[in-house]
């Protein structure tokens, strides 16, 4: 693409700046007073107290913003998309017409050698990227590394010898509901903008594409264009990269509701750019969410934690000692509230690393050492496209393995045979099942644990075929009859 496409595309963008500020109670103590007169004394604990004067009530946020706003960037991006045009409305005869799709977002200096952050829906994608800093100087940006689970992608520009200016990670797991926070970003292509907030959640899931996504909550206002950008502590720290909005409004307008990947997850995701592929550190158990019962049985005031179901033969969890009814609690001392937690908790480690695992075993509680591994690849995954013959031809199927569960995500199981992909005009496209991620648990009424197995059963019986899939916990049974009677139901 030429420069002068995107010098286009840019034409309408303004960049400017734009800081709101507000009052700042947690920062009261790092500020002098101008011409306070002292109030009366207020109650006071090592991190926080209430104000203690008019004059600590109009303390700005402008020394926060003023130190950070140089590492947060403007992200511009364009690729060229394919278009499917017919010739004419009477013609049958479709081309292809490029189109220029072009963006924005925002993005992070982590690294004063040009590296930075930034979410993959910004620029995992893009043909050609512009990163201007809050100083107006550009530089085009190539894309480095991405992880999609994630939702991040790494950037590196050169800037010629000179050194930028570049934000420290914070430790994600210190921060604390009610903590003030501010987001810097490029909402909707205005230019720099320094919002403030608190967050409103620490742990919180379920709301993203992966099982490996685990957000901070903050009601700083993000929008359009702050996909990317900073969530920074009042120590003027990264606390994470803004990535998502939950909302009502389909034009995806801000209701107070935001996401951010936590930096102790950055943290990880810059570790892996180095290999340029991304492993979670491996515990080796599957848990399920504690119940008021379980909890009540085990004497805990609460129910929270993870309660163990299975453990992995052989994994790091098995050589911990780590059994089956074990309700785990905490790691390295970080409360584990449910199983999302704990997995959380552990990918943040590094493989490789010890730590300590609390858990409650008939009513008493237990510190378990465990040495964090790389998932194992066993079986290897095999990936097969079962041949034609059967209903299920042009299906692309893999041996599960602790490995392949964790690359795709979704919670599906380390045992059994997963659906990797479907080509199109598969005769499996007529069913509402299966779907990539789906789980084959059973051919013809036969138990499958591996893709050899699945193979074999669909070509003993190709006229009349019977399968299982389950996805999310959920099983459904097809069945398909030649030469075209095709359903599924719930099992």
């Amino acid at each position: 693409m030429r420069a002068d496409v995107m010098a286009g595309l840019k034409a309408g963008w303004v960049v400017g700046a734009l800081v709101v500020g507000g009052a700042v109670w947690a920062l009261a103590e790092a500020l002098p007073e101008r011409d306070a007169t002292p109030g009366p004394p207020a109650p006071q604990s090592a991190t926080a107290r209430i104000p203690a004067s008019r004059a600590e009530i109009a303390l700005s946020f402008a020394p926060v913003a003023r130190a950070v706003r140089p590492a947060v960037v403007n992200v511009y991006t364009a690729r060229v998309v394919e278009d499917q045009v017919r010739l004419s409305p009477w013609h049958p005869i479709f081309r292809s017409v490029p189109r220029v799709e072009n963006s924005l977002g925002s993005g992070v200096i982590v690294d004063p050698s040009g590296l930075i952050v930034t979410n993959a829906h910004v620029a995992g994608d893009a043909d050609q990227i512009i990163v201007a800093l809050a100083d107006r100087r550009e530089f085009p940006a190539r894309v480095q590394f991405v992880d999609r689970r994630l939702d991040l992608a790494l950037l590196r520009v050169d800037p010629g010898g000179q050194r930028l200016p570049a934000l420290k990670l914070a430790d994600s797991d210190e921060a604390q509901v009610g903590d003030l926070v501010l987001a810097v970003g490029n909402p909707f292509g205005l230019g720099q903008t320094v919002t403030q907030g608190i967050i409103s959640a620490v742990a919180r899931s379920g709301v993203g594409v992966s099982d490996a996504q685990y957000f901070i909550q903050t009601d700083a206002a993000i929008n359009q264009g702050n996909s990317g950008g900073a969530l920074v502590n009042l120590k003027g720290e990264l606390l994470g990269i803004n990535t998502q909005i939950l909302t009502p409004d389909a034009q995806g307008g801000f209701v107070g509701i935001g996401f951010a990947v936590p930096s102790n997850m950055v943290r990880v995701f810059l570790r892996a750019a180095g290999t340029g592929r991304l492993q979670f550190a491996w515990l080796g158990t599957h848990a399920e969410p504690l119940s008021t019962d379980d909890a009540r049985r085990a004497g805990l005031e609460s129910p929270l934690g993870a309660r163990v179901v299975e453990v992995h033969p052989d994994s790091p969890a098995d050589r911990a000692g780590i059994r089956a009814g074990d309700i785990i609690v905490a790691v390295d001392g970080r409360e584990v509230g449910d199983p999302a937690g704990l997995r959380y908790l552990v990918a943040t480690r590094d493989p490789g690393s010890e730590s300590r695992v609390s858990v409650v075993r008939a009513g008493r509680r237990m510190e378990l050492i465990a040495r964090l591994a790389i998932p194992p690849e066993v079986p290897p995954r095999n990936l097969t496209r079962v041949p034609p013959g059967s209903i299920l031809s042009g299906v692309t199927i893999a041996n599960l393995s602790p490995a392949l569960a964790q690359e795709l995500g979704a919670g599906v199981p380390d045992r059994g045979v997963v659906v990797v992909g479907i080509d199109a005009g598969s005769p499996a496209q007529v069913l509402p099942r299966p779907r990539p991620g789906d789980v084959i648990e059973a051919v013809n009424g036969a138990p499958v644990q591996r893709v050899e197995e699945v193979v074999a059963r669909l070509q003993a019986s190709p006229g009349r075929t019977r399968f299982r899939v389950a996805r999310a916990g959920q099983s459904v049974e097809c069945l398909f009859e030649a030469p075209g009677f095709a359903r599924c139901a719930a099992g």
